[in-house]
């Protein structure tokens, strides 16, 4: 296992347990999904992973070496966060944004050298982002900004990034835009994705493996298919939900169930159809 956490908890005031006793593991070249509810803890929990939030117990290990015992500098090199939502104070240009991921490997008011450049360049080009690098970032689209935050992360040379919520706000095209790029990086790149989310079928088209959360604890960890299920999910979010299958019984979709209705498949060839619930 390239991270591994090992029954983390934290609170921000006395008594009141943000995260209780959370355990996971995330494989070399692979993406895990958190899954939950706002106020579930999975943003407090991709900051404990990166370091940026101490736990009150447990431990995070990054290949062998505890998180939290590692200075910033070094900790950066192997381990990066992108925001859910990110606006600068000058309008960088999409390079030089980029290039604040070398910050790590670059002394104290050093400058980048053409090592730096090269590195930048090339992860503005595995992102797809060549023509746009001149680009003012404040200029780009949600999904634009989004890739171009993966693309800084990966000038860090890290071997793990963490994504919160990466497709929030973002129209269906650009959602599919960030996400398939991040599935081929995962799978050409030597790096590993923790991603928070809303969008349980996000989770179930890219997660190689997925945690939901409710109230701070782990109430699933496993592969989609075994834990996106109707009864998981109806649990977590405290609401039903209807997982529609097609005719081998492959969960293709997950919607929230409409008062008095349900979706299943009814017919051979994956149609499906709306029955009313008794």
């Amino acid at each position: 296992m390239i991270l591994q956490a090992n029954a983390l908890t934290f609170n921000y005031l006395p008594g009141q347990w943000v995260l209780q006793d959370i355990s996971l593991s995330v494989e070399a070249n692979s993406i895990l999904y958190l899954l939950g509810h706002n106020g579930c803890g999975k943003t407090t929990l991709l900051e404990i992973l990166g370091g940026l939030r101490a736990p009150k117990s447990g431990d995070v290990w990054l290949n062998g070496t505890n998180v939290h015992r590692l200075p910033a500098h070094q900790r950066a090199r192997h381990i990066g966060m992108v925001p859910q939502m990110h606006i600068p104070v000058f309008a960088y240009n999409v390079r030089q944004v980029v290039l604040m991921g070398r910050t790590p490997y670059m002394r104290l008011f050093g400058t980048p050298g053409k090592a730096d450049y090269e590195i930048v360049d090339h992860a503005i080009e595995t992102v797809g982002l060549t023509a746009l690098r001149e680009r003012a970032y404040t200029e780009l689209s949600g999904g634009e900004r989004q890739l171009t935050l993966i693309a800084r992360g990966l000038a860090q040379q890290t071997n793990v990034l963490l994504l919160d919520e990466p497709t929030a706000h973002l129209d269906p095209r650009n959602q599919r835009l960030v996400l398939e790029t991040v599935l081929e990086l995962a799978a050409e790149q030597d790096v590993s994705f923790v991603i928070s989310s809303h969008n349980p079928n996000s989770a179930l088209l890219y997660a190689d493996h997925v945690m939901v959360m409710k109230a701070g604890r782990v109430v699933a960890f496993g592969t989609p298919l075994d834990v996106l299920t109707e009864e998981t999910l109806s649990m977590s979010y405290d609401m039903p939900v209807d997982v529609i299958y097609n005719h081998e019984h492959v969960a293709q979709a997950i919607m929230p169930r409409r008062n008095g209705a349900s979706f299943r498949h009814k017919q051979p060839g994956g149609a499906l159809s709306r029955t009313e619930d008794r």
